[in-house]
């Protein structure tokens, strides 16, 4: 039976890809430590957990608008205002199964056949099999390593053509865990309104951002800007609740009503029981979204200085998010490798460290590494990469 062309056309999600290699090697009995997570290792906290328990017996478990329950709404709209002092009404937020189902709507409801989407590389995976999915065409700009990874508005400028019709800004970024300032988002934002591009902000990471550096929403600086942009987010990556499945979209009144009329011929809405649970999130107390914050980035620290002192590997120290994303050229042709993709499928084989290969991001001389597990087992996932240098090392020509 021959496949529809949409279907035939994507490649399947590197991380997960990783992940279920990992498992595998698991269940056969293998030590595996697994780098590729892209969720936090803490458990969801309790009181939103007892909000979900009594929102069950209570007998909220049926059917709610397709657009997200007012109550909660409410309260996306109370926590823009507080971070951002952005306004939001109840008919400007939808929310979705997830921020990744929030931005396979949005793409589905803004592009037509042939229309173009700026992503700048690295990217994550799925930002250009969801533009292909609604008929649009990706384009790269690469964010140069030497500038943080982050695109210029020169660079954009010059991706822009006659077919363009949006750019996707992830900030703070997975993979890399860089964050675009507040002048380099002004700077883009004049491009992007010049030209009338609609502006996709995914700040699925933003409650993780470490030392000096803070989150800025391009959409807080300026109203044209905001009317021009579309907020992706959620309580996956900030509440430890990436399987209860909420994220939401906040932008233009005209966008958000044509997604709430495709989700309600698709999702038909978001679980109800997770959607009191997400109310509660954002109503309740944020201890716990502090003390995850606090062992991100103790565990950053650590990892970043022993990462930093294995041959072979040369990293930018990351702002956010949980991932660190090094040069690993080198240390593929330290041990004899043409590719870093080689060099990991080995890591994981011989040693069985799981990390992601940065082709999947776009950025084929790179891997990301998950600090979303324990410090033990990073310490652990380090040495073991550490051994693998040593023993695996080869003579260089020259």
């Amino acid at each position: 039976m021959e496949l529809a062309k949409r279907a035939a056309s994507l490649t399947p999600s590197t991380t997960l890809a990783i992940t279920a290699k990992a498992k595998e090697l698991k269940l056969a009995g293998h030590d595996v430590i697994g780098l590729g997570a892209g969720e936090p290792d803490f458990n969801t906290p309790q009181h939103i957990i007892d909000a979900a328990v009594q929102a069950m017996n209570e007998g909220n478990t049926k059917y709610t608008p397709s657009g997200g329950l007012k109550e909660l709404k409410d309260s996306i709209g109370a926590k823009f205002k507080q971070d951002q002092n952005l306004s939001y009404e109840a008919g400007e937020i939808i929310v979705c199964s997830g921020a990744k189902h929030a931005l396979y709507t949005l793409f589905q409801v803004i592009l037509n056949d042939g229309d173009e989407v700026i992503i700048p590389t690295p990217y994550w995976v799925s930002y250009p099999e969801q533009v292909k999915l609604a008929g649009g065409i990706p384009v790269y700009a690469e964010g140069k390593e030497e500038n943080q990874f982050k695109i210029t508005p020169e660079q954009l400028e010059a991706s822009i053509t006659d077919k363009t019709k949006a750019l996707i800004i992830n900030s703070p970024s997975n993979p890399t865990g860089m964050i675009y300032s507040a002048v380099e988002l002004k700077a883009i934002g004049e491009v992007c309104l010049n030209h009338g591009l609609v502006i996709v902000s995914d700040e699925i990471y933003e409650k993780l951002v470490y030392g000096e550096y803070k989150h800025v929403s391009i959409a807080e600086l300026s109203s044209d800007l905001k009317e021009q942009t579309i907020i992706i987010n959620g309580v996956s990556k900030s509440h430890s609740m990436t399987g209860w499945r909420i994220g939401y979209a906040a932008g233009n009144k005209d966008i958000i009503k044509a997604m709430t009329n495709l989700a309600s011929h698709s999702t038909s809405n978001p679980t109800s029981i997770s959607q009191y649970g997400a109310i509660a999130a954002y109503n309740g107390p944020q201890d716990a979204v502090k003390e995850m914050k606090k062992a991100f980035e103790d565990r950053l620290n650590k990892m970043y200085e022993m990462l930093n002192e294995i041959p072979g590997f040369s990293c930018i120290k990351p702002q956010g998010a949980f991932y660190l994303f090094p040069n690993a050229r080198k240390a593929a042709e330290m041990t004899g490798y043409d590719t870093v993709d080689g060099f990991v499928e080995a890591l994981l084989e011989k040693e069985k460290v799981a990390l992601v290969p940065g082709s999947g991001f776009g950025s084929p001389d790179n891997v990301r590494l998950s600090y979303a597990t324990s410090m033990e087992l990073l310490e652990k996932a380090l040495e073991r990469i550490r051994r693998f240098m040593a023993e695996n090392r080869v003579q260089l020509n020259g």
